[in-house]
């Protein structure tokens, strides 16, 4: 059944907690994805509603040869519950199972799970091994790799969490036919994020092969999924804890978590908010004369075509700005944005609050 011939591995570089992630079709039921993990007697596989039953019963079965007891444990779906007493259902299942600190974990399903799953890791017992097992385009290009779990809290979102790396990520393929294609869209905005802050010949391959993307080809996925990992890679090895270059892979993140938090998160997903975010962060860029006019509305209308929003929300630019105070990238009370230098690199500066609330007025519904 399993076929890994075309199995692709992108190695982070992180000394003794160095890992591979592994990108392929069929990976979820070839015994080969899991035979060399370290050995346990238990392991928990977290998912959600909706995707534990497309595919937990199948990695069930692939761990099965593995671990005496395989427990399986639903959350609810989505980023509004993101939150503490979301993640006490896992702390719940692993104390209720008597589970030690060999216990493997693994994180089946979206963003919202791999970074709650990765905490739950970090914390229990002050730390258990963790897998991740991304089933949306999303967390296979960016939030599963690199190490940052968090959950959300009503006034800023992944304020509470750790940095704690995965023993593997495996991203099967397959997973990302069953998705919705909104959600296909918004896992194209990390993708297209790494175009301009670090590789604009990338950014010229999703442009010529969007739509191949969209109508989920084999090979451009698995070309899409590498190369982003591959930039994600070389980032997180040179900066773990993000106290430098890693805050480049937050271009859009400033204005996007400023839409999620005013509008309530869930209301948009994630990735919709960055690539409307990305718009807004391109056009302050060319407002500091970083870029030109050229190079916003090609962007712009790069967004739009993945099917994602490129007007942001009316909240008014002082709600904007009070969410983005209260971003962990700001310092001493200074925003700061990721902006794009010239395309293919990425700069963090701040920006005069007056500039920022006419980039805000001009690119929301008025």
């Amino acid at each position: 059944m399993s076929n890994t011939s075309h199995l692709e591995r992108v190695a982070i570089d992180l000394g003794d907690r160095s890992y591979s992630i592994l990108i392929g079709e069929q990976l979820l039921d070839a015994a080969s994805t899991w035979a060399d993990l370290p050995k346990a007697s238990a392991a928990l596989i977290v998912t959600n509603d909706t995707v534990g039953p497309l595919y937990a019963e199948r990695l069930q079965a692939a761990l099965a040869p593995l671990y005496k007891h395989v427990h399986t444990v639903a959350l609810p779906d989505g980023e509004s519950h993101k939150d503490w007493q979301t993640l006490n259902l896992i702390f719940d299942e692993l104390l209720g199972k008597g589970a030690d600190r060999k216990t493997v974990l693994f994180a089946l399903g979206g963003g919202v799970v791999g970074d709650m799953t990765g905490f739950a890791a970090a914390c229990y017992m002050r730390g258990v091994l963790f897998v991740q097992v991304p089933t949306t385009l999303l967390a296979q290009v960016d939030s599963s790799v690199g190490g940052k779990t968090a959950i959300n809290h009503p006034i800023g979102k992944n304020m509470i969490g750790a940095f704690y790396q995965p023993q593997r990520v495996v991203c099967d393929l397959d997973t990302l036919q069953t998705l919705p294609q909104r959600e296909m869209s918004a896992g194209l905005a990390e993708v297209i994020k790494y175009g301009p802050i670090a590789d604009m010949q990338f950014l010229d391959w999703i442009d010529a092969n969007l739509d191949a993307i969209l109508a989920r080809d084999p090979k451009a996925l698995a070309h899409a999924v590498k190369r982003s990992c591959e930039i994600k890679a070389w980032v997180v090895g040179q900066d773990e804890r993000e106290g430098g270059i890693r805050a480049i892979l937050n271009f859009g993140h400033t204005f996007g978590h400023a839409i999620e938090a005013g509008l309530g998160f869930g209301e948009w997903l994630h990735g919709e908010a960055v690539g409307c975010g990305m718009v807004m962060a391109s056009h302050l860029s060319q407002r500091l004369g970083l870029v030109d006019e050229a190079f916003v509305s090609r962007f712009t209308a790069l967004i739009e075509r993945a099917g994602l929003p490129i007007v942001g929300p009316k909240l008014g630019a002082d709600e904007y700005l009070h969410h983005m105070r209260v971003d962990k990238k700001a310092e001493a009370g200074e925003i700061k944005f990721v902006l794009i230098d010239k395309p293919g690199t990425a700069i963090v500066r701040g920006a005069p609050d007056a500039l920022v609330a006419q980039v805000i007025d001009d690119c929301c519904e008025k």
